[in-house]
């Protein structure tokens, strides 16, 4: 069975899974501990997304297969396997995008996601009709089934780390091997049997579409994962505008108006480092932009509790809220002064003086800062010793 693939369309139907992989991801990055309206329409977006990647890979992976030339497609199955693929993403997506991505968390979501992949397949692969019976391999079905949960975890933990950048790419790409790696581990062990006429039930008992058809539906998809991934590549123009805003102030007449609101001496100008920052540092910033709908403002860095990594900005908590930095989370390490802000996971910054709480949760720890609104921030466990150092903590025994 699996020796008559086309290797250009199993090739394809991998780029296919990354890329709606890459694309799912990018969007999930940015509903992270963020509630809101807005949100949801990501979650959905996201989830959507990889449903339509996993999906469309599996066909794309069933048109490079050796199929018997009368085969049709029950249209009812296929389109449940497509349901079942968008709920199962959107609950994993759920899972690891609120709340604190525990060991247990994102271990039960791979088993979600690898389970829900293999529950697509199978019973997409039950929506073939024709004449012939197909037999699975009991041993090939648990062994894909295996196959997508680890690489599905593998994905989720590469995409946790740090949510930008390669990681994002290494979590697409593990994402892809997810699917397709369970889609022709069971192909392996799927088979064909003929069947006479008056076994032959399927292709009568309700409404299918031909390969033909089906491969214009997968090329429509296509077309769409990939606009979906080219745009997700395109850069913001109001971020490259509001660092523009951010290097200039005294030029920007935006930059200009917000400071005058402020009830606060001017800062020093800081010192340029020659070479783009090689040589002389940088002194830290008294304040940090931040983005609303009437132009950019400002906040002192002694009302910040913790900076998030979104996508290519950040969030900046004032112990309220979470309001938009058009920074970086590297830039905004860089800016801020060390000695009061420390960062303790690849996507987030905390000021240490604000830490009211810290306690061990899974491999690694949870802060929580003080404020109005207090919120907890995640400590990956390379950085527990430093933390503990920063709060007088060295010398405590670990819980």
């Amino acid at each position: 069975m699996f020796e008559g693939h086309d290797p250009y369309l199993v090739a394809l139907s991998v780029a296919i899974a990354s890329l709606g992989g890459y694309t799912g991801f990018a969007l999930a990055a940015r509903i992270r501990n963020t509630p809101g309206v807005s949100n949801r329409v990501l979650l959905a977006g996201a989830a959507a997304f990889l449903a339509v990647g996993i999906w469309t890979m599996h066909f794309v992976g069933m048109l490079a297969a050796p199929l018997p030339p009368d085969t049709v497609y029950l249209v009812l199955p296929t389109i449940i396997s497509f349901l079942i693929c968008a709920l199962v993403v959107g609950i994993s997506l759920f899972f690891v995008s609120i709340g604190e991505p525990s060991l247990k968390r994102v271990a039960s979501s791979a088993v979600l996601l690898g389970v829900g992949i293999a529950s697509m397949h199978y019973v997409g692969i039950h929506g073939l009709a024709g004449h012939f019976g197909i037999v699975h391999d009991r041993t090939m079905v648990l062994l894909s089934v295996v196959v997508a949960i680890v690489t599905a975890y593998g994905g989720l933990r590469a995409f946790l780390a740090q949510q930008e950048g390669i990681r994002l790419i290494v979590s697409s790409v593990a994402f892809g091997i997810a699917v397709s790696g369970m889609h022709y581990t069971a192909m392996l062990g799927m088979h064909f049997e003929p069947l006479t006429g008056a076994a032959h039930h399927h292709a009568g008992g309700g409404l299918a579409a031909s390969q033909q058809i089906l491969s214009i539906v997968v090329a429509v998809l296509c077309f769409v994962i990939a606009a979906g991934f080219l745009l997700s590549l395109v850069p913001d123009q109001r971020r490259q505008t509001s660092n523009s805003v951010a290097a200039e102030p005294a030029a920007s007449p935006v930059a200009a108006a917000a400071i005058e609101l402020i009830a606060a001496p001017a800062a020093a100008p800081r010192p340029v480092a020659p070479l783009g920052g090689l040589g002389q540092p940088r002194a830290p910033v008294p304040r940090l932009p931040v983005e609303s709908a009437d132009g950019t403002h400002f906040i002192e860095t002694a009302n910040v509790r913790s900076v998030r990594a979104d996508a290519h900005y950040t969030r900046v908590h004032d112990g309220t809220r979470e309001r938009m930095c058009p920074w970086s989370i590297s830039e905004a390490e860089a800016q801020l002064d060390p000695s009061l802000f420390l960062r303790v996971h690849r996507s987030h910054i905390v000021a240490i003086p604000h830490v009211a709480l810290v306690r061990r949760e899974g491999d690694g720890a949870v802060l929580e800062l003080d404020g109005p609104s207090p919120h907890r921030v995640p400590v990956s466990r390379a950085k527990i010793a430093e933390v503990k150092a920063r709060l007088g903590l060295a010398n405590r025994r670990q819980a």
